[in-house]
């Protein structure tokens, strides 16, 4: 009762502030000086209590402990993925979500361990909210929920069916409770490192995270329908065109080739041909000294070959002429 007079008096007081700044607001965000106000309860409480909980929990708990244990809240969500998988339609995503937590509950101690993964099986992330929105319905204005943080009218509405129908919900208070704490300290956990890269990225947190959860609401729905818009193509293209192009260009891009450098070396054995020319108008930058490679044709030998009769050696003088 008392979490709750102060939500209203929250909401009360974002609704006269709201009064004054109404000209100011975003056409997607309404009721924006309502979100502040929430927002604002919502960071202090994350803060002083939530953060803090967090930290000590990543300190004092092993890693391959707190793997487990996000192992185990993932694995229950498959049963809610794979209901709004089917309400959408979604055979395979259904069945793949299904047969993840039969083998994850079976072969990876209640869900402890993930073995569904490596096996091939995809992680899918459904809610009631990506439902609604499969089949037609608007997501409407931008809300931030008391506690939930960002969400949408029709985000709150899947809420509310999604917390009904999550299996803890049906086990004894006195094993749930202690089971929703350690959930949520669980994911607070894992968003550590995005809560210091918001810290240091954003000017207004509330701008941020508002423009950032519609987007990635509207990409997983779109994502999740048979409508999804396709990636643009970054194919170089050379790869593509490359039946239509020039030989030796890559698809009308530009040559890039040094005109200095020498050019492929002629098929056959070595010695075989004559050396290669250099290209037209490149000045020959090659030592006149230097001892071309060994049998390449067409070069003069600088010291006859051994046998040969081109130059006769000097022939020592008889003993006793002067």
């Amino acid at each position: 009762m008392k979490l709750r007079n102060t939500v209203l008096a929250l909401a009360a007081t974002g609704l006269i502030s709201g009064c004054a700044t109404g000209p100011d607001r975003k056409p997607g965000d309404p009721f924006e000086p309502v979100n502040r106000v929430v927002f604002k309860f919502n960071d202090g409480l994350d803060t002083y209590i939530a953060k803090p909980v967090a930290t000590g929990y990543q300190k004092v708990t092993p890693q391959p402990l707190r793997t487990a244990v996000s192992n185990f809240f993932s694995n229950l969500g498959d049963l809610s993925n794979a209901a709004n998988a089917l309400l959408q339609l979604k055979i395979t995503d259904a069945t793949e979500d299904i047969v993840r937590f039969a083998f994850n509950s079976t072969f990876g101690l209640g869900g402890l361990l993930d073995w569904a993964t490596p096996a091939g099986l995809p992680k899918h992330h459904q809610d009631f909210g990506l439902t609604l929105g499969h089949w037609g319905v608007p997501s409407g204005p931008y809300l931030v929920l008391p506690l939930f943080g960002p969400s949408t009218v029709r985000d709150s509405m899947g809420l509310v069916v999604d917390v009904k129908f999550n299996p803890l919900n049906y086990v004894e208070p006195a094993v749930r409770n202690p089971l929703y704490v350690l959930q949520f300290v669980s994911v607070r956990s894992d968003l550590l490192g995005a809560t210091d890269l918001l810290q240091q990225a954003a000017l207004d947190k509330y701008s941020f995270v508002r423009d950032a959860y519609t987007q990635q609401r509207k990409a997983r729905l779109r994502g999740s329908g048979d409508n999804a818009a396709p990636l643009p193509n970054y194919d170089d293209q050379g790869d593509s065109g490359a039946s239509a192009a020039p030989q030796g260009t890559s698809g009308g891009l530009p040559n890039y080739a040094d005109p200095g450098e020498a050019a492929e070396a002629p098929k056959g054995a070595s010695g075989a041909g004559t050396a290669p020319a250099a290209p037209a108008g490149v000045p020959n930058y090659s030592d006149p000294g230097e001892t071309p490679a060994s049998g390449a044709g067409g070069a003069a030998p600088l010291a006859p070959a051994s046998g040969t009769a081109a130059v006769p050696a000097p022939q020592p003088a008889p003993a006793g002429s002067k």
